[in-house]
C-alpha cells in the first residue's frame, strides 16, 4: 500500500466514502492519525483454546470443532430466520443456534473443521452457544486465535469496519509517525519505540507485549501534555509587569475582626511573591468549604490597590455577587479603598454610573458577573482578575475577563477540594495554593446516614431546628417526577412536605429550571428568613452564606457522588450553631454503603476528594470540560498517576537540555497543540 501523510483524510483509505467518514467524525477520526491513535477501549484474549468438554457457561471461549450436522434454517416469522448446527470435537458435541444469518448453511460445511469464539448457556436441562463467531482453519487469525481490540462505536459502525480502516491506516502511515521521546527518555524508562507501540496495540502478539506498548503510549501523552505546561509556563514567564513595591499587609490585617490561619497566611505570601516577581500570577486557590477563601482574595485586591491598580471579583451569580459586596464592602471601607457591584440587573442608569467609576479608575475593587464581560466595561488599570467558583466559567470567559487588562495577575477560586495532582491536571499551568484548615469558629458538621424507617424521627428534629429559629435546606436528585418510583423530585416533594407534612411552616422550592431571576428571589427570601425550610436541587450546591441554616437533609444521597455531597454538607454550619447533615438512602449494595459512611466519619473535603477520585474516576469528578482538561486517549487518570510523574520529571529535562532549533522540538509543539486543542471523550 502507497505511504501517505500522518495528516491525510480518512478518505483516502479503500472503502471509507463521505457517509463513512461522516460516522468516524463522529468519534473524532478526520485523518489517518486520528485513526490510529484511536485505541481500543477493551480487549478479548481469544488466544486461549479449550476443548468442547473445557466449556464453562457464560465465559467467553475459543476451541475447535468439526460442523457433523448439515445447517438447517428454520423461517420462524418476518424478520426472524434460525439456523443450527451440531460440532464436535474428540471430547464432545455442542448446538449451535444462529438468528438471521441463513448464509450459513452455505459458510458452515459439513465435515470442516473451524476455530468458534462464544459463550456456552444453560443449566443442567441443555448446554448451547448462540452466534459464535467462526473461520476456517485457513483464515483463523482474524477473529478467533488472536487478542481482538475492541473499539468504541458509533451508529452505523461495527468494530469491524474500525479494525480494517485501522489496519489500513497502519500500513499507509505508521513509517511517518515522528519519535516524540528523545533517545535517552526511552532508555532511562525502558520504553518501547512508537512505531511498534502503535502497531502492538492494536494487534498484540501478547497481553505482556500489548502492556509495554501501552506503558509507552501513556508515558508518551504524559510527556507531551507536562511538556504543554513547561511550555505554556515558559511563555507565561516572558510576560512582564511592574512589579508591586508595596506589599506590606499590616493596615489590612489591623482591620479584620479575627486573627487569619496560618494556611491563609501561606497562601497570601505567595500572592505577594508572584506580586513582587513581575511576572503575572496565574494561580488557583482551592479551599474546602468555608476555609476563608475570600478573605485571601480580599488581602490580594488590598494589596492591588496599595499599588494603584484595579482588581475585579467575577462571581457565577448575582446573588454570590452581592453576598461578596456585602461582606467585603464594610472591610474596604475602613481600608479607604473605592468598592463597586456590577450586575444584570442594575438599572440603565445605575449600570452607567458603575461603568463610569470603572473607566475613570475611581472604582479599585469591581465586584460582578458575567455582567462584566460586555464590551463597555472599560478597566483604567486591571491589576488583578479574581474568579470565584471556577467550575462554573468557561476557560473562554475568564480569558475574556483578563484581557481587559494589561497582563494582570489571575486568581481563580475553587471550593471544590482536588487531588493535587488532579489539579495539575485540571488546571493546567496555574500554580497551585491550598486551605486545609478551618478558620476559628467554624464547627464540624455531625453527619448521619438513616433509611425511611427513621424518616417520622427526622421530620421531628426538622421541625425542633425551625422552632429554635433556624433553617433546613432539603436537596432532592430530580426537578420534576421520576420514573423510578423511589427517587424524590423536588417538585413533588416540596408540595408534599408543605401540604401534609410541615403545613404549620414556610417551605420554598429552588431548582436550576427556573429563571434566573425567580431563583435569586428564592434564595434571598431563604437568606433573609423568609422560609424555614427550602427543598432544592444541587443547584444549592454553590450558594450563598446562609449562617442561620443548621441542617442539610438529603434524599436519595447514593445517587450523588462524594466530593458533591460535601459541596452540599457545606451549605450549613456558616454560624455560631450546631449544624448537622442527614443523608436519606434505601441502597442495599455494601460498596455504596460502605462509601457513604466513609462520608459520615470525615469533614475532611480532601480525604473525600481523595476516595471520590479513586471510586468515581477523574472524569466524573470534574464535570465539565470547560476546564480545559485534554482528553486523554491512552492514559488513565486513576491507573497511571506514577507514569504522570516520571513524564513530567522527563519532560522537564528534556526541555532544558533541547535547544530552540531543534526539529524534535518542532514536533513536540505540534503534538502538543492537537493534545490541547482534542475534545474527543477518552476511552479509558
Amino acid at each position: 500500500m502507497r505511504h501517505m501523510d500522518l495528516f491525510s483524510s480518512i478518505q483516502e483509505l479503500r472503502g471509507i466514502g463521505p457517509a463513512r467518514a461522516a460516522q468516524l467524525e463522529k468519534l473524532g477520526i478526520r485523518s489517518l492519525y486520528d485513526l490510529i491513535s484511536y485505541f481500543p477501549r477493551a480487549y478479548e484474549d481469544r488466544t486461549k483454546k479449550c476443548t468442547i468438554a473445557e466449556l464453562q457457561a457464560d465465559t467467553p471461549a475459543c476451541f475447535d470443532a468439526m460442523v457433523v450436522s448439515h445447517p438447517h434454517t428454520a423461517h420462524i416469522r418476518k424478520g426472524l430466520d434460525i439456523t443450527k448446527t451440531i460440532v464436535a470435537d474428540e471430547t464432545g458435541k455442542l448446538h449451535l443456534t444462529f438468528f438471521n444469518q441463513p448464509y450459513l448453511d452455505r459458510s458452515l460445511v459439513y465435515g470442516e473443521t473451524y476455530s468458534f469464539y462464544g459463550t456456552l448457556r444453560g443449566d443442567y436441562s441443555g448446554f448451547e452457544m448462540q452466534n459464535p463467531v467462526f473461520e476456517s482453519e485457513a483464515a483463523s487469525g482474524a477473529a478467533t486465535n488472536r487478542i481482538l481490540p475492541i473499539y468504541g462505536l458509533t451508529a452505523g459502525l461495527s468494530n469491524a469496519v474500525i479494525l480494517r480502516a485501522v489496519r489500513q491506516a497502519l500500513d499507509a502511515c505508521l513509517m511517518e509517525l515522528p519519535e516524540i521521546l528523545p533517545e535517552n527518555v526511552r532508555e532511562q524508562y525502558k520504553l518501547c519505540g512508537a512505531a511498534y507501540a502503535y502497531e502492538t496495540v492494536h494487534n498484540p502478539p501478547s497481553m505482556e507485549e500489548l502492556g509495554k506498548a501501552r506503558r509507552r503510549l501513556v508515558f508518551e501523552e504524559f510527556f507531551v501534555f507536562s511538556a504543554g505546561l513547561e511550555l505554556l509556563r515558559g511563555r507565561r514567564a516572558q510576560l512582564h509587569t511592574k512589579p508591586y513595591t508595596d506589599t506590606d499587609l499590616a493596615k489590612f490585617y489591623s482591620a479584620l475582626p479575627y486573627h487569619p490561619t496560618h494556611a491563609q497566611f501561606s497562601a497570601i505570601g505567595e500572592i505577594l511573591s508572584d506580586f513582587s516577581s513581575g511576572i503575572p500570577m496565574n494561580r488557583l486557590l482551592q479551599g474546602d468549604v468555608g476555609s476563608g477563601k475570600t478573605l485571601v482574595a480580599a488581602a490580594a485586591a488590598f494589596c492591588a490597590a496599595q499599588n494603584g491598580r484595579q482588581s475585579v471579583i467575577m462571581a457565577p451569580t448575582e446573588i454570590l455577587a452581592e453576598q461578596h459586596a456585602l461582606s467585603l464592602g464594610p472591610l474596604f471601607e475602613s481600608l479607604s479603598v473605592h468598592v463597586v457591584l456590577l450586575t444584570g440587573s442594575l438599572t440603565a442608569a445605575a449600570k452607567r454610573k458603575v461603568k463610569a467609576a470603572i473607566s475613570s479608575g475611581e472604582a479599585q475593587l469591581v465586584i460582578g458577573t458575567h455582567a462584566l464581560l460586555t464590551e463597555d466595561v472599560v478597566f483604567s488599570n486591571l491589576g488583578l482578575v479574581i474568579a470565584d467558583e471556577q467550575h462554573r466559567f468557561g476557560v473562554s470567559q475568564r480569558t475574556a475577563l483578563y484581557e481587559k487588562g494589561n497582563a494582570p495577575h489571575l486568581l481563580v477560586m475553587s471550593a471544590t477540594p482536588i487531588p493535587r495532582t488532579l489539579a495539575l491536571i485540571a488546571y493546567g499551568d496555574l500554580d497551585v495554593s491550598v486551605l486545609n484548615e478551618l478558620p476559628p469558629g467554624r464547627q464540624p458538621i455531625d453527619t448521619f446516614l438513616i433509611g425511611e424507617d427513621k424518616r417520622e424521627r427526622c421530620n421531628t428534629f426538622v421541625r425542633k431546628q425551625c422552632q429554635a429559629g433556624h433553617q433546613v435546606y432539603i436537596v432532592c436528585p430530580a426537578v420534576e417526577e421520576s420514573d423510578l418510583e423511589s427517587l424524590k423530585s423536588a417538585e413533588v416533594w416540596a408540595e408534599t412536605l408543605q401540604k401534609t407534612v410541615f403545613p404549620d411552616l414556610r417551605v420554598g422550592l429552588l431548582h436550576g429550571k427556573m429563571k434566573s431571576s425567580e431563583k435569586d428571589a428564592v434564595m434571598a427570601s431563604f437568606s433573609e428568613g423568609g422560609l424555614d425550610v427550602l427543598v432544592a436541587t444541587t443547584v444549592v450546591e454553590v450558594g450563598v452564606d446562609v449562617p442561620n441554616a443548621t441542617l442539610m437533609v438529603i434524599e436519595n444521597a447514593d445517587r450523588f457522588g462524594l466530593s458533591q455531597l460535601h459541596q452540599l454538607r457545606g451549605r450549613v454550619g456558616r454560624g455560631r450553631d450546631k449544624s448537622y447533615c442527614i443523608l436519606f438512602s434505601s441502597a442495599q449494595n455494601p460498596d455504596t454503603l460502605a462509601r457513604l459512611r466513609g462520608f459520615c466519619a470525615t469533614n475532611d473535603g480532601f480525604r473525600i476528594a481523595e476516595q471520590d477520585l479513586a471510586q468515581r474516576g477523574p472524569g466524573d469528578f470534574l464535570g465539565s470540560r470547560q476546564h480545559g482538561l485534554p482528553a486523554f486517549r491512552a492514559a488513565n487518570l486513576q491507573m497511571d498517576l506514577e507514569t504522570l510523574k516520571e513524564a513530567q520529571t522527563a519532560a522537564a529535562n528534556a526541555l532544558s537540555e533541547i535547544s530552540p532549533d531543534d526539529p524534535g522540538l518542532a514536533a513536540l509543539r505540534k503534538r502538543v497543540q492537537e493534545l490541547f486543542s482534542r475534545q474527543v471523550p477518552a476511552l479509558n
